[in-house]
């Protein structure tokens, strides 16, 4: 595991490099793959590397998680609260969407989250900005295969070093860095809306996505849900469909 992770580390150094700028930063939610992260680019570029927490209605275990990663492998952080931030801008856009009458009740709770995620993402990119940094990505392999992710959220990075890692690998590498027994063991959960968890939305579990990129046979019905899942998120992955003039 531990070459495996040097490995990553090298490969962070070299998208330094290439691209000229000056370190890299992550977003850290007190989750497994972006405590993951921040252990990887504090090693790839220690002097350089930052953590951004960006509570929105964070529930205060989540915010503790976060700290405790940042505090254990030392990484430099800064603190954004959002939730201010969100309620007006949310609260704005509904009102003016409510006006005109055509509010749309059932896909209030996904548009208040995925501007949850694309607030994130904006304020990850203006701090990047400031230190000429890259924003580095969290998706690991079952993520990006099944698009459990948002457009232009949470997707919205510049670099992905785990998305060819499944979970349970993401879990192992986590462990190889000693992140906290806390941050490996929880539910995982894109902290969305209370008493979200990613495999209650997904109708699946990691643990069998992990198995379906592996070849392995698992139950029908979450080989459908994985697949309806894939093929649903497909504009994710691809780039933006252009016109081109003859």
């Amino acid at each position: 595991m531990e070459q495996t992770i040097n490995e990553i580390v090298e490969w962070l150094q070299k998208q330094v490099k290439e691209t000229g700028v000056n370190g890299l930063l992550v977003g850290v939610s007190g989750g497994i793959d972006s405590a993951v992260v921040a252990n990887l680019i504090k090693r790839a570029v220690p002097d350089h590397s930052l953590g951004v927490l960006m509570p929105i209605h964070t529930k205060s275990e989540n915010m503790e998680d976060a700290n405790s990663v940042v505090e254990k492998c030392g990484i430099d952080s800064v603190t954004v609260d959002l939730t201010e931030t969100h309620d007006v801008m949310y609260a704005t856009i509904k009102d003016s969407v409510v006006a005109k009458g055509e509010f749309n009740e059932k896909n209030d709770q996904l548009a208040d989250a995925n501007l949850r995620a694309r607030l994130r993402m904006s304020t990850l990119y203006t701090i990047a900005t400031n230190y000429n940094y890259l924003v580095v990505g969290t998706d690991n392999a079952a993520e990006w295969y099944t698009g459990y992710f948002t457009k232009y959220g949470d997707g919205g990075v510049d670099i992905l070093p785990l998305s060819s890692f499944t979970k349970q690998e993401v879990r192992e590498i986590a462990k190889a860095l000693d992140v906290p027994d806390s941050v490996i063991n929880k539910k995982p959960s894109a902290d969305l809306w209370e008493g979200q968890t990613d495999e209650t939305e997904m109708g699946t579990t990691y643990e069998k996505i992990d198995a379906y990129l592996k070849g392995e046979s698992i139950p029908e019905k979450d080989q459908e849900i994985i697949e309806r899942m894939h093929k649903r998120t497909a504009h994710k992955r691809n780039p933006t469909p252009q016109f081109e003039q003859k």
